[in-house]
């Protein structure tokens, strides 16, 4: 028993000498994680997301397991990893104050608005999103700040000297927020995720929760602005390929539900921030084009 524990043991200290013992060894050991994974995050997540999703939907799948909540927020969680991982390297303490202020913020107005219908308008989740504190998802800050953070990123590449100018910058990306919602909720309540008893005008969603995401897109823009450095930001993007495959995950998986469900504008804009990533080059290995090619 003596020699067993033995070997145990050393195999224990072999696999603790084996972690990074720096910041900057995590980072580089999850990129390469991410780097090599890069397919099957931004490619084959969304598309078994899809599946599950509205076999979810249309009853096909079995309880325990249609729309569980752990499995979604596993799932957004690994489609989330590019980004994260990506702008760990140049989050220091003002960008993590901006983020952990926004994430404050997330909560507060979710809260507000689960409970008085401000500002979105009156809603309740109908789908089971992870673990829930006072009728919050405590997953919300990874499905809410990754859509303000691929936006801004996305348009410092499309902007680019433009970029510099405060105004511009802030208010294209208060503007694909904006557009990106216009993608996300008539999806997520042809799912079933969130629900407005009183309907909507834009595929079941009322006009109210787009003024309320103009609120919150500005109050996230002006914490992520605040928080990160521009220019950062930029030489960021110029070295590391998957910082922007998170938004490939976003095309396929709400272009996909999108279309399932006959919402044909949002497949259109899904599509037009596909066209966004085709112009900044950035369907490189993760494209659905490369998973077809595959698999002819």
């Amino acid at each position: 028993m003596a020699e067993g524990d033995s070997g145990g043991s050393a195999v224990g200290r072999s696999l603790l000498a084996a972690l990074p013992r720096t910041r900057e060894g995590w980072e580089a050991r999850l990129e390469r994680l991410v780097r090599e994974n890069r397919f099957t995050i931004s490619v084959f997540f969304p598309l078994n997301g899809i599946v599950l999703l509205l076999a979810s939907a249309e009853g096909i799948l079995p309880e325990p397991l249609a729309f569980n909540g752990l499995l979604i927020l596993l799932g957004t969680a690994v489609m989330r990893s590019p980004l994260i991982v990506g702008v760990l390297p140049i989050t220091g303490r003002r960008a993590a104050a901006g983020v952990g202020a926004l994430t404050l913020y997330a909560y507060g107005i979710e809260y507000l608005g689960v409970h008085t219908g401000v500002p979105y308008g009156e809603f309740y989740y109908g789908v089971d999103l992870g673990p829930i504190l006072a009728g919050v998802p405590l997953g919300l800050p990874i499905f809410f700040i990754p859509l303000v953070m691929n936006s801004y990123l996305l348009c410092l590449l499309l902007l680019g000297e433009r970029a510099a100018r405060t105004g511009v910058r802030l208010a294209a990306v208060i503007a694909a927020v904006l557009t990106m919602d216009l993608v996300l909720d008539p999806g997520a309540v042809a799912l079933g995720f969130w629900v407005y008893p009183g309907g909507g005008a834009f595929y079941g969603v009322p006009l109210s929760n787009y003024a309320g995401w103009i609120v919150s897109a500005t109050v996230a823009v002006l914490a992520l602005d605040w928080g990160y450095d521009r220019r950062a930001l930029v030489r960021r993007l110029d070295r590391c390929e998957f910082l922007l495959d998170d938004l490939v995950s976003f095309v396929i998986l709400w272009g996909g539900i999108n279309a399932w469900f006959g919402n044909w504008l949002p497949v259109a804009l899904a599509a037009l921030f596909g066209f966004g990533l085709l112009r900044t080059d950035r369907f490189d290995t993760p494209t659905a084009a490369r998973f077809l090619t595959r698999f002819r």
